[in-house]
């Protein structure tokens, strides 16, 4: 399956082996993104969520650039409009892909193939894991042009770096490199640029092998488990364990271990 969603070229989308591909495709604004290419973002999510041959979600940018965030141009076209319709169109567009994503039970998993700012990486905050080319960069860019982080980076970047280098950044809107942004917690890794694909299709190949349901499971349980009390948790983590227990794959894993084991 593959092909534009919501009549734009400017996301593509693609499913090969279980992994699905959703791609920014605007590499001559460094994928700034437009609400056309958002709405398409969303579609594609809400098709991952419902297709059951989809078990691991990238996003990636085309060129040399993840996402440099909303585009400047289609911003001063709406300089004019009165607050509550600016709010209502971070609703009814942006504020979408946190929500399609906390609907989305599957590993999502962000290919920083270069820079990311602002809003741009943002949506790469939302994604359960960022890989990043060692030439990529990072960036909270709002300060700079008198904006405050609507796309949900408020909510993301403290709690993967904590409250105080999170306003860090977007206090003063510095650059960080991908060794840097390992080092905060940014992102999980670094690959150099010339095996960066082949990197991030092994590691994402090696996850889409995992069987769908623990995968589900243990995604709920780390994100619930982060609004939950420990006695919720454990609840709640022994009805996933009871439920994975009974699955086809748990029972071939555990036979072929004994097996194993009696060999030895």
């Amino acid at each position: 399956m593959n092909g534009n969603l919501s009549g734009t070229s400017e996301l593509l989308f693609t499913v090969d082996d279980g992994v699905a591909t959703i791609t920014l495709n605007r590499p001559e604004r460094k994928n700034a993104f437009t609400f056309g290419m958002i709405d398409a973002w969303t579609a594609a999510l809400q098709r991952c969520r419902t297709d059951e041959a989809v078990r691991v979600v990238v996003v990636t940018g085309a060129g040399s650039a993840f996402c440099s965030g909303g585009d400047i141009v289609e911003m001063g076209d709406r300089l004019e409009q009165p607050p509550q319709k600016r709010k209502d169109e971070l609703y009814r567009h942006i504020q979408r892909i946190p929500l399609a994503l906390e609907d989305l039970d599957k590993p999502v998993i962000a290919a920083l193939n270069g820079v990311a700012t602002g809003a741009g990486l943002d949506l790469a905050l939302m994604c359960d894991l960022r890989y990043a080319a060692r030439s990529a960069r990072f960036a909270e860019t709002y300060v700079r042009v008198g904006l405050v982080p609507g796309a949900g980076g408020a909510h993301y970047l403290p709690r993967l770096v904590g409250t105080a280098k999170a306003l860090e950044l977007f206090f003063t809107g510095d650059f960080v490199d991908a060794a840097e942004a390992q080092r905060i917690g940014l992102i999980n890794g670094v690959f150099d640029d010339a095996a960066f694909e082949m990197e991030i299709q092994a590691l994402v190949r090696r996850i889409a092998k995992a069987p769908p349901l623990t995968l589900s499971l243990i995604k709920r349980a780390v994100y619930q488990g982060m609004r939950n009390d420990l006695r919720t948790n454990l609840d709640l983590i022994s009805s996933h364990y009871a439920v994975v227990t009974a699955t086809p794959e748990h029972r071939e894993a555990v036979h072929a271990f004994v097996g194993d084991r009696r060999k030895s």
